[in-house]
Protein backbone atom coordinates (compact mmCIF):
# COMPACT_ATOMS: atom_id res chain seq x y z
CA UNK A 1 0.00 0.00 0.00
CA UNK A 2 2.52 2.38 1.03
CA UNK A 3 4.24 1.52 -2.30
CA UNK A 4 1.10 2.13 -4.37
CA UNK A 5 0.93 5.65 -2.60
CA UNK A 6 4.23 6.69 -3.13
CA UNK A 7 3.61 5.97 -7.21
CA UNK A 8 0.67 7.97 -6.65
CA UNK A 9 2.16 10.89 -5.53
CA UNK A 10 4.95 10.27 -7.78
CA UNK A 11 2.21 10.55 -11.18
CA UNK A 12 1.01 12.99 -9.42
CA UNK A 13 4.05 15.58 -9.52
CA UNK A 14 4.70 14.33 -13.25
CA UNK A 15 0.94 14.99 -14.10
CA UNK A 16 1.15 18.74 -12.75
CA UNK A 17 4.67 19.02 -13.91
CA UNK A 18 3.68 18.49 -17.86
CA UNK A 19 0.26 20.38 -17.36
CA UNK A 20 2.73 23.41 -16.48
CA UNK A 21 4.65 22.79 -19.23
CA UNK A 22 1.92 22.97 -21.32
CA UNK A 23 0.70 25.88 -19.91
CA UNK A 24 4.17 27.63 -19.93
CA UNK A 25 4.79 26.68 -23.66
CA UNK A 26 1.24 27.37 -24.54
CA UNK A 27 1.13 31.31 -22.94
CA UNK A 28 4.74 31.50 -25.16
CA UNK A 29 3.35 30.49 -28.20
CA UNK A 30 0.08 32.36 -27.65
CA UNK A 31 2.21 35.68 -26.94
CA UNK A 32 4.28 34.95 -30.24
CA UNK A 33 1.17 34.42 -32.42
CA UNK A 34 -1.10 37.38 -31.63
CA UNK A 35 -0.50 38.77 -34.69
CA UNK A 36 -1.79 35.96 -36.30
CA UNK A 37 -4.62 35.28 -34.04
CA UNK A 38 -7.07 36.48 -36.06
CA UNK A 39 -5.93 33.89 -39.11
CA UNK A 40 -6.42 30.90 -36.38
CA UNK A 41 -9.47 32.33 -35.08
CA UNK A 42 -10.83 32.79 -38.73
CA UNK A 43 -9.62 29.04 -39.74
CA UNK A 44 -11.57 28.02 -36.71
CA UNK A 45 -14.70 29.77 -37.34
CA UNK A 46 -14.53 27.87 -41.34
CA UNK A 47 -13.75 24.63 -40.24
CA UNK A 48 -16.89 24.88 -37.90
CA UNK A 49 -19.51 25.88 -41.20
CA UNK A 50 -17.28 23.61 -43.52
CA UNK A 51 -17.16 20.71 -41.09
CA UNK A 52 -20.37 18.51 -42.15
CA UNK A 53 -19.82 19.60 -45.86
CA UNK A 54 -16.16 17.85 -45.27
CA UNK A 55 -17.65 14.78 -43.77
CA UNK A 56 -20.48 14.37 -46.80
CA UNK A 57 -17.90 14.95 -49.62
CA UNK A 58 -14.82 12.78 -48.20
CA UNK A 59 -17.35 9.63 -47.08
CA UNK A 60 -20.51 9.50 -48.54
CA UNK A 61 -19.18 10.99 -52.24
CA UNK A 62 -15.94 9.35 -51.66
CA UNK A 63 -13.98 12.74 -52.92
CA UNK A 64 -11.13 11.62 -50.79
CA UNK A 65 -9.74 13.96 -48.11
CA UNK A 66 -7.72 16.50 -50.22
CA UNK A 67 -9.92 16.50 -53.04
CA UNK A 68 -12.56 17.86 -50.59
CA UNK A 69 -10.18 19.90 -48.52
CA UNK A 70 -9.42 22.12 -51.88
CA UNK A 71 -13.04 22.05 -52.78
CA UNK A 72 -13.90 23.97 -49.41
CA UNK A 73 -11.37 26.27 -49.84
CA UNK A 74 -12.54 27.23 -52.55
CA UNK A 75 -15.48 27.90 -51.28
CA UNK A 76 -14.29 29.55 -48.28
CA UNK A 77 -11.85 31.55 -50.68
CA UNK A 78 -14.98 32.99 -53.24
CA UNK A 79 -18.18 33.39 -51.07
CA UNK A 80 -15.87 34.91 -47.53
CA UNK A 81 -12.38 35.69 -48.13
CA UNK A 82 -12.32 37.31 -51.50
CA UNK A 83 -15.62 39.30 -50.81
CA UNK A 84 -14.14 40.63 -47.73
CA UNK A 85 -10.55 41.41 -48.65
CA UNK A 86 -11.98 43.04 -52.04
CA UNK A 87 -14.36 45.32 -49.72
CA UNK A 88 -11.49 46.74 -47.46
CA UNK A 89 -9.09 47.16 -50.37
CA UNK A 90 -11.72 49.07 -52.53
CA UNK A 91 -12.20 51.42 -49.35
CA UNK A 92 -8.47 51.95 -48.48
CA UNK A 93 -8.13 52.68 -52.24
CA UNK A 94 -10.82 55.34 -52.37
CA UNK A 95 -9.92 56.77 -49.16
CA UNK A 96 -6.15 57.04 -50.76
CA UNK A 97 -7.29 58.70 -54.03
CA UNK A 98 -8.32 61.20 -51.87
CA UNK A 99 -6.14 64.34 -51.86
CA UNK A 100 -5.68 65.94 -48.00
CA UNK A 101 -5.30 69.58 -47.95
CA UNK A 102 -5.17 70.41 -44.20
CA UNK A 103 -5.87 74.43 -44.73
CA UNK A 104 -8.31 73.79 -47.43
CA UNK A 105 -10.23 70.87 -44.63
CA UNK A 106 -9.90 73.09 -41.59
CA UNK A 107 -11.57 75.83 -43.63
CA UNK A 108 -14.55 73.86 -44.85
CA UNK A 109 -15.08 72.09 -41.46
CA UNK A 110 -14.72 75.56 -39.79
CA UNK A 111 -17.23 77.00 -42.60
CA UNK A 112 -19.66 73.84 -41.95
CA UNK A 113 -19.68 74.48 -37.50
CA UNK A 114 -20.29 78.38 -38.50
CA UNK A 115 -23.32 77.60 -40.36
CA UNK A 116 -24.16 75.42 -37.61
CA UNK A 117 -23.70 77.94 -34.76
CA UNK A 118 -25.58 80.48 -36.52
CA UNK A 119 -28.39 78.34 -37.04
CA UNK A 120 -28.31 77.06 -33.35
CA UNK A 121 -27.12 80.12 -31.75
CA UNK A 122 -24.32 77.97 -29.85
CA UNK A 123 -20.56 77.99 -29.65
CA UNK A 124 -19.42 74.68 -30.59
CA UNK A 125 -15.89 74.22 -31.59
CA UNK A 126 -13.29 76.49 -31.91
CA UNK A 127 -10.33 76.87 -34.86
CA UNK A 128 -7.69 75.67 -32.55
CA UNK A 129 -9.75 72.56 -31.64
CA UNK A 130 -10.10 71.88 -35.03
CA UNK A 131 -6.81 71.73 -36.27
CA UNK A 132 -6.19 68.44 -35.31
CA UNK A 133 -8.59 67.36 -37.89
CA UNK A 134 -5.95 66.55 -40.98
CA UNK A 135 -4.12 64.55 -38.40
CA UNK A 136 -6.75 62.40 -37.93
CA UNK A 137 -7.63 62.07 -41.65
CA UNK A 138 -4.02 60.78 -42.04
CA UNK A 139 -3.94 58.32 -39.02
CA UNK A 140 -7.30 57.00 -40.69
CA UNK A 141 -5.62 56.06 -43.69
CA UNK A 142 -2.69 55.04 -42.15
CA UNK A 143 -4.65 52.98 -39.76
CA UNK A 144 -6.72 51.21 -42.67
CA UNK A 145 -3.56 50.63 -44.20
CA UNK A 146 -2.27 48.81 -41.53
CA UNK A 147 -5.42 46.83 -41.34
CA UNK A 148 -5.75 45.61 -45.02
CA UNK A 149 -2.05 44.50 -44.23
CA UNK A 150 -3.25 42.39 -41.95
CA UNK A 151 -6.27 41.13 -43.44
CA UNK A 152 -4.36 39.89 -46.14
CA UNK A 153 -1.15 38.27 -44.03
CA UNK A 154 -4.00 36.42 -41.98
CA UNK A 155 -6.33 35.29 -45.30
CA UNK A 156 -3.06 33.86 -46.13
CA UNK A 157 -3.28 31.91 -42.47
CA UNK A 158 -6.50 31.08 -43.03
CA UNK A 159 -6.38 28.88 -46.51
CA UNK A 160 -3.17 27.14 -45.01
CA UNK A 161 -4.43 26.13 -41.75
CA UNK A 162 -8.19 25.53 -42.63
CA UNK A 163 -6.62 23.04 -45.29
CA UNK A 164 -5.02 20.99 -42.07
CA UNK A 165 -8.16 21.18 -40.19
CA UNK A 166 -10.17 20.00 -42.91
CA UNK A 167 -7.74 17.07 -44.10
CA UNK A 168 -7.83 16.66 -40.12
CA UNK A 169 -10.73 16.72 -39.62
CA UNK A 170 -11.48 12.59 -37.70
CA UNK A 171 -8.52 13.37 -35.22
CA UNK A 172 -8.87 17.10 -34.90
CA UNK A 173 -12.71 16.29 -33.87
CA UNK A 174 -11.46 13.59 -31.31
CA UNK A 175 -8.87 15.59 -29.17
CA UNK A 176 -11.15 18.11 -29.21
CA UNK A 177 -13.65 15.92 -27.37
CA UNK A 178 -10.63 14.34 -25.75
CA UNK A 179 -9.72 16.95 -24.30
CA UNK A 180 -13.58 18.46 -22.93
CA UNK A 181 -13.85 17.43 -19.34
CA UNK A 182 -17.65 17.07 -19.57
CA UNK A 183 -20.01 13.54 -19.89
CA UNK A 184 -21.43 13.05 -22.98
CA UNK A 185 -24.57 14.83 -23.03
CA UNK A 186 -22.80 18.03 -22.06
CA UNK A 187 -20.17 17.72 -24.74
CA UNK A 188 -23.38 17.23 -27.58
CA UNK A 189 -24.64 20.47 -26.00
CA UNK A 190 -21.69 22.39 -26.15
CA UNK A 191 -21.08 21.14 -29.55
CA UNK A 192 -24.04 22.28 -30.81
CA UNK A 193 -24.18 25.55 -28.71
CA UNK A 194 -20.90 26.73 -30.26
CA UNK A 195 -21.91 25.89 -33.48
CA UNK A 196 -25.13 27.57 -33.34
CA UNK A 197 -23.23 30.53 -31.96
CA UNK A 198 -20.47 30.44 -34.83
CA UNK A 199 -24.00 30.78 -37.99
CA UNK A 200 -25.64 32.93 -36.08
CA UNK A 201 -22.50 35.78 -36.26
CA UNK A 202 -20.80 34.40 -39.16
CA UNK A 203 -23.55 34.04 -41.46
CA UNK A 204 -26.09 36.42 -40.16
CA UNK A 205 -23.82 39.41 -39.20
CA UNK A 206 -22.40 39.93 -42.64
CA UNK A 207 -25.39 39.32 -44.24
CA UNK A 208 -27.36 42.15 -42.56
CA UNK A 209 -24.33 44.17 -43.26
CA UNK A 210 -24.62 43.50 -47.04
CA UNK A 211 -28.70 43.74 -46.89
CA UNK A 212 -28.12 47.37 -44.82
CA UNK A 213 -25.16 48.76 -47.20
CA UNK A 214 -27.52 47.83 -50.70
CA UNK A 215 -30.67 49.47 -48.88
CA UNK A 216 -28.22 52.61 -47.32
CA UNK A 217 -26.24 53.00 -50.82
CA UNK A 218 -29.54 53.20 -53.09
CA UNK A 219 -30.68 55.76 -50.43
CA UNK A 220 -27.33 58.19 -50.57
CA UNK A 221 -28.18 58.05 -54.35
CA UNK A 222 -31.24 58.88 -54.36
CA UNK A 223 -30.79 62.13 -52.42
CA UNK A 224 -27.76 63.17 -53.55
CA UNK A 225 -24.63 62.10 -51.31
CA UNK A 226 -21.10 62.66 -52.35
CA UNK A 227 -19.53 59.21 -52.60
CA UNK A 228 -22.44 57.18 -52.15
CA UNK A 229 -20.45 53.69 -52.65
CA UNK A 230 -17.90 54.49 -50.63
CA UNK A 231 -20.72 55.49 -47.43
CA UNK A 232 -22.48 52.33 -48.35
CA UNK A 233 -19.34 50.49 -47.58
CA UNK A 234 -19.09 52.19 -44.74
CA UNK A 235 -22.52 51.33 -43.27
CA UNK A 236 -22.27 48.37 -43.55
CA UNK A 237 -19.61 47.89 -41.37
CA UNK A 238 -21.55 50.07 -38.88
CA UNK A 239 -24.20 47.53 -38.53
CA UNK A 240 -21.17 45.46 -36.02
CA UNK A 241 -21.37 48.67 -33.76
CA UNK A 242 -23.56 48.23 -30.53
CA UNK A 243 -26.03 50.85 -30.02
CA UNK A 244 -25.48 53.35 -32.64
CA UNK A 245 -25.04 51.37 -35.18
CA UNK A 246 -25.32 53.05 -38.79
CA UNK A 247 -26.88 55.85 -37.27
CA UNK A 248 -23.43 56.62 -36.45
CA UNK A 249 -23.19 57.38 -40.76
CA UNK A 250 -26.36 58.53 -42.03
CA UNK A 251 -27.20 60.88 -39.70
CA UNK A 252 -24.01 62.69 -40.39
CA UNK A 253 -24.61 62.94 -44.20
CA UNK A 254 -28.00 63.87 -43.39
CA UNK A 255 -26.70 66.73 -41.06
CA UNK A 256 -24.22 67.87 -43.65
CA UNK A 257 -26.85 68.14 -46.48
CA UNK A 258 -29.39 69.96 -44.40
CA UNK A 259 -26.36 72.84 -43.84
CA UNK A 260 -25.14 72.37 -47.75
CA UNK A 261 -28.67 74.10 -48.26
CA UNK A 262 -30.62 70.90 -49.40
CA UNK A 263 -32.67 70.54 -46.83
CA UNK A 264 -35.21 68.73 -48.70
CA UNK A 265 -32.15 66.08 -49.06
CA UNK A 266 -30.99 66.22 -45.80
CA UNK A 267 -34.67 65.54 -43.85
CA UNK A 268 -35.17 62.96 -46.52
CA UNK A 269 -32.06 60.57 -45.72
CA UNK A 270 -32.73 61.48 -42.14
CA UNK A 271 -36.30 59.73 -42.31
CA UNK A 272 -35.23 57.01 -44.58
CA UNK A 273 -32.37 56.63 -42.57
CA UNK A 274 -34.50 56.44 -39.32
CA UNK A 275 -37.55 54.01 -41.38
CA UNK A 276 -35.42 52.47 -44.46
CA UNK A 277 -32.18 51.39 -42.91
CA UNK A 278 -32.85 50.90 -39.38
CA UNK A 279 -35.87 49.43 -39.86
CA UNK A 280 -34.10 46.79 -42.15
CA UNK A 281 -32.02 45.75 -39.37
CA UNK A 282 -34.88 44.83 -36.83
CA UNK A 283 -37.06 43.20 -39.97
CA UNK A 284 -33.44 41.01 -40.49
CA UNK A 285 -32.76 40.05 -37.19
CA UNK A 286 -36.32 38.96 -36.88
CA UNK A 287 -36.06 36.92 -39.58
CA UNK A 288 -32.36 35.60 -39.09
CA UNK A 289 -33.14 34.32 -35.62
CA UNK A 290 -35.89 32.23 -36.63
CA UNK A 291 -33.30 30.21 -39.00
CA UNK A 292 -30.20 30.24 -36.73
CA UNK A 293 -29.83 30.88 -32.71
CA UNK A 294 -31.73 33.06 -30.93
CA UNK A 295 -28.52 34.67 -28.89
CA UNK A 296 -29.70 37.11 -26.51
CA UNK A 297 -28.88 41.15 -27.63
CA UNK A 298 -27.33 41.85 -24.38
CA UNK A 299 -24.54 38.77 -25.39
CA UNK A 300 -24.08 39.96 -28.66
CA UNK A 301 -23.69 44.15 -27.57
CA UNK A 302 -21.14 43.14 -24.45
CA UNK A 303 -19.80 40.10 -26.42
CA UNK A 304 -18.74 43.02 -29.46
CA UNK A 305 -17.43 45.05 -26.61
CA UNK A 306 -15.15 42.74 -25.07
CA UNK A 307 -14.27 41.37 -28.60
CA UNK A 308 -13.45 43.88 -30.79
CA UNK A 309 -10.22 44.61 -28.62
CA UNK A 310 -8.76 41.19 -28.36
CA UNK A 311 -9.30 40.18 -31.78
CA UNK A 312 -10.18 42.99 -34.18
CA UNK A 313 -12.38 41.94 -37.14
CA UNK A 314 -12.84 38.46 -35.95
CA UNK A 315 -13.91 39.91 -32.32
CA UNK A 316 -17.55 40.44 -33.68
CA UNK A 317 -18.12 36.45 -34.21
CA UNK A 318 -15.51 35.47 -30.83
CA UNK A 319 -16.40 38.13 -28.33
CA UNK A 320 -19.84 36.98 -28.13
CA UNK A 321 -19.01 33.15 -27.94
CA UNK A 322 -16.84 33.65 -25.60
CA UNK A 323 -19.06 35.22 -22.95
CA UNK A 324 -21.99 32.67 -24.62
CA UNK A 325 -19.36 29.79 -23.76
CA UNK A 326 -19.30 31.55 -20.23
CA UNK A 327 -22.99 31.57 -19.65
CA UNK A 328 -22.78 28.21 -21.05
CA UNK A 329 -20.49 26.70 -18.43
CA UNK A 330 -22.42 28.14 -15.55
CA UNK A 331 -25.56 26.89 -16.60
CA UNK A 332 -23.97 23.41 -16.70
CA UNK A 333 -22.89 23.73 -13.38
CA UNK A 334 -25.80 24.80 -11.85
CA UNK A 335 -27.94 22.07 -14.32
CA UNK A 336 -25.29 19.12 -12.88
CA UNK A 337 -24.22 20.30 -9.30
CA UNK A 338 -26.40 22.02 -7.94
CA UNK A 339 -29.86 20.56 -6.36
CA UNK A 340 -33.17 21.84 -7.15
CA UNK A 341 -31.82 24.24 -10.10
CA UNK A 342 -34.20 25.66 -12.49
CA UNK A 343 -30.79 26.15 -15.17
CA UNK A 344 -31.02 24.62 -18.48
CA UNK A 345 -27.29 24.11 -20.03
CA UNK A 346 -28.43 25.97 -23.07
CA UNK A 347 -27.64 29.98 -24.20
CA UNK A 348 -29.42 30.15 -27.69
CA UNK A 349 -32.76 29.65 -27.13
CA UNK A 350 -34.22 28.39 -30.64
CA UNK A 351 -32.90 24.69 -29.97
CA UNK A 352 -34.11 22.50 -27.00
CA UNK A 353 -32.16 19.93 -24.98
CA UNK A 354 -31.75 16.74 -27.03
CA UNK A 355 -31.40 13.33 -25.85
CA UNK A 356 -28.26 11.71 -26.18
CA UNK A 357 -27.26 7.94 -25.32
CA UNK A 358 -25.95 9.00 -21.66
CA UNK A 359 -27.59 10.24 -19.52
CA UNK A 360 -26.88 13.03 -17.69
CA UNK A 361 -25.68 13.05 -13.81
CA UNK A 362 -29.18 14.15 -12.95
CA UNK A 363 -31.14 12.17 -14.76
CA UNK A 364 -28.88 8.96 -12.97
CA UNK A 365 -29.51 10.22 -9.82
CA UNK A 366 -33.45 10.35 -10.26
CA UNK A 367 -33.05 6.88 -11.97
CA UNK A 368 -31.47 5.69 -8.84
CA UNK A 369 -33.72 7.17 -6.58
CA UNK A 370 -37.03 5.98 -8.09
CA UNK A 371 -38.14 2.51 -6.71
CA UNK A 372 -39.02 -0.65 -9.43
CA UNK A 373 -41.63 -0.79 -9.73
CA UNK A 374 -42.98 -4.36 -11.07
Amino acid sequence: MEQQSIEQSINKKQRYTLIGLIVVLGLILFNQTRPYMSGLLGAFTLYVLLNRQMVFLSEKLKFGKAFSAIILLLEAFLFFLLPLTGVALLVIDTLSGIHIDPQLILEQTTGFINKIESRLHIEIFTPQNLSMLPKLGSNLIQILGSSVYSLSINAIVIIFVLYFMLYNYQSFGKIIREIIPFNEENKQILAEETRSIIKANAIGIPLLAVIQGLVAYLGYVFFGTSNPLLFGIFTAFATILPVVGTTIVWLPLAIVLFVQGNIVGGIGLALYGAIAISGVDNVIRFLLQKQLADIHPLITIFGVFIGIPMFGFWGVIFGPLLLSLFLLFFNMYRYEYIPGSTAEPRVTTKMKVQQVKLPSVKKKQKNEATPNKK
